[in-house]
C-alpha cells in the first residue's frame, strides 16, 4: 500500500511550487509530514476531507497547517482537498446547507439556487460564490463543519480498514507463494507411473 501511494502523490519539489504553501517550505521539510504508514495515511485522509470543504482557496494552506499540527502525511492530505472542486463544490454546499437547516431547525425551503458558472469566467464565478455562501448564513456554516467532521471520521476508519485488508492479502499470497508443493504418497501414484517404475526394475 505505501508503495502503491508514493506512486501517486506528488514530491517535495511539488509542494514546495505551491504558490500558496511556499512560505512555510521550510516547516514542511518535518520528516514526519512525508513519512507513510496507516497511521499518518489514514490522518492525512480525515485532514484532506475536512479541509477540503474550507470555503475559498485556502483549502490547501488549511491542510498544510493541520498536518504540521498533527504530524500526519502532507501530500495525501493535499491530494485528498482536491475531491472538491468547479463541478462537486456546489452539490456538497447543497448538502452542507441540508444538514445546517435540520441541526438550527431552520427550513430546507430557504435555499437559494448557487450561481450558474456558464457566461461567467471562472474568477467572477467564484466572486459570486462566495456571496452565495455568505448569503446562506448560518445553516450552511453549521452544515459545512457537520458534513467535514462527517466525511473526516469515515475517512480516518476506512483507510484503516482499507490498509489493514491490503497487508492480510499481501500476507496471505507472500504465504502461498513460500509454502512447498505438496508431498504425494506412494499409494497415490497413477497406474502409469507403477508401470513404469516395475518397467524400470
Amino acid at each position: 500500500m505505501r508503495k502503491t501511494l508514493k506512486r501517486i502523490l506528488p514530491d517535495h519539489h511539488s509542494v514546495h511550487s505551491n504558490r500558496w504553501l511556499r512560505p512555510f517550505a521550510n516547516t514542511l521539510l518535518h520528516p514526519r509530514l512525508w513519512h507513510l504508514n496507516r497511521h499518518s495515511a489514514a490522518g492525512a485522509v480525515a485532514v484532506g476531507l475536512f479541509c477540503g470543504l474550507v470555503p475559498g482557496p485556502l483549502q490547501m494552506l488549511s491542510a498544510a497547517l493541520a498536518c504540521v499540527l498533527l504530524r500526519v502525511n502532507l501530500p495525501l492530505a493535499l491530494i485528498t482537498t482536491l475531491y472538491t472542486n468547479p463541478f462537486t463544490i456546489v452539490p456538497l454546499y447543497m448538502v452542507a446547507y441540508a444538514i445546517g437547516s435540520l441541526a438550527t431547525n431552520g427550513t430546507v425551503g430557504g435555499f437559494v439556487e448557487p450561481p450558474a458558472l456558464s457566461g461567467m469566467d471562472l474568477a467572477a464565478w467564484a466572486v459570486a460564490l462566495i456571496d452565495w455562501m455568505s448569503g446562506l448564513g448560518k445553516p450552511l456554516a453549521v452544515g459545512l463543519v457537520l458534513l467535514a467532521s462527517g466525511l473526516s471520521v469515515a475517512g480516518y476508519f476506512g483507510v484503516k480498514a482499507a490498509w489493514r485488508i491490503w497487508l492480510i492479502r499481501a500476507w496471505r499470497r507472500r504465504r502461498r507463494s513460500a509454502s512447498p508443493p505438496a508431498q504425494r504418497h506412494p499409494d497415490d501414484v497413477g497406474p502409469d507411473e507403477h508401470t513404469g517404475r516395475n518397467r524400470r526394475t
